[in-house]
């Protein structure tokens, strides 16, 4: 796996909690462009907030990193959209072109500023997608994609600005392309030699780990309603 030419930022955003949808839940997603340099701590970027801390945010999701050129994708997908005519449709707080899931693996260790940030798990999309877009089945179709972005853990704490260059700095896990990472959650979900592997991941966080472990006991693959759609699996909504 070849490692990505450095890669310009062009957009750092952050956002507060709003209303989302008809039914005003709590959400961070609306994230917007800023001008200024922006320091970079254990949680996320300084101005940022998640409206569900349960699933959201936290060390292990403290930066969230969408492709730009996926926007165009999408656009081909779903047609035109108000939110995809700049970054942050997707809630992301680094935007940037020239980076993908294919180009980057689980455990990259990247400067961006005076920050150092390590790869630490893909996206899970759930149903707040859904409701930004006005589309019931964006999150499914994000899932599907494989177009999901991927998370940040800060391993040292630093001030960033929009145009600084993302630099790889290490690979620690050259064979874990994020696309692999993807395929073995939403594609061959039930591959025991991918599970086994990617169970003993200790670059991911315990929780997906354990989904892995899971997987391979139970020899089943989980309910994914509530986190796609926002509906228990009786159908009642969230």
């Amino acid at each position: 796996m070849t490692p990505p030419a450095p890669a310009t930022v062009s957009a750092l955003l952050v956002g507060g909690i709003a209303p989302l949808g008809d039914k005003g839940v709590p959400s961070g997603i609306d994230k917007r462009a800023v001008a200024r340099p922006l320091r970079i701590a254990r949680e996320g970027l300084d101005g940022d907030a998640q409206g569900d801390r349960r699933n959201h945010g936290g060390p292990d999701k403290a930066v969230h990193h969408y492709p730009f050129e996926h926007y165009a994708r999408w656009r081909e997908a779903i047609g035109p959209h108000p939110l995809l005519e700049r970054p942050g449709a997707f809630g992301e707080n680094v935007s940037t072109s020239g980076l993908s899931e294919a180009t980057v693996a689980l455990g990259d260790v990247f400067r961006l500023g005076s920050a150092t940030l390590a790869v630490s798990q893909g996206r899970q999309p759930c149903f707040r997608l859904n409701l930004r877009f006005g589309r019931p089945d964006m999150a499914r179709r994000v899932q599907e994609s494989g177009r999901t972005g991927w998370y940040y853990r800060v391993v040292e704490e630093g001030v960033a600005a929009p145009g600084d260059a993302l630099v790889l700095i290490d690979r620690p896990l050259p064979d874990w392309p994020l696309t692999r990472l993807l395929a073995t959650l939403y594609g061959d979900m039930l591959n025991r030699d991918e599970l086994a592997a990617m169970a003993a991941l200790s670059a991911l966080p315990e929780n997906w780990r354990r989904l892995a472990a899971r997987r391979l006991e139970n020899g089943r693959v989980e309910d994914w309603r509530k986190r796609l759609t926002g509906e228990e699996a009786g159908g009642q909504g969230a």
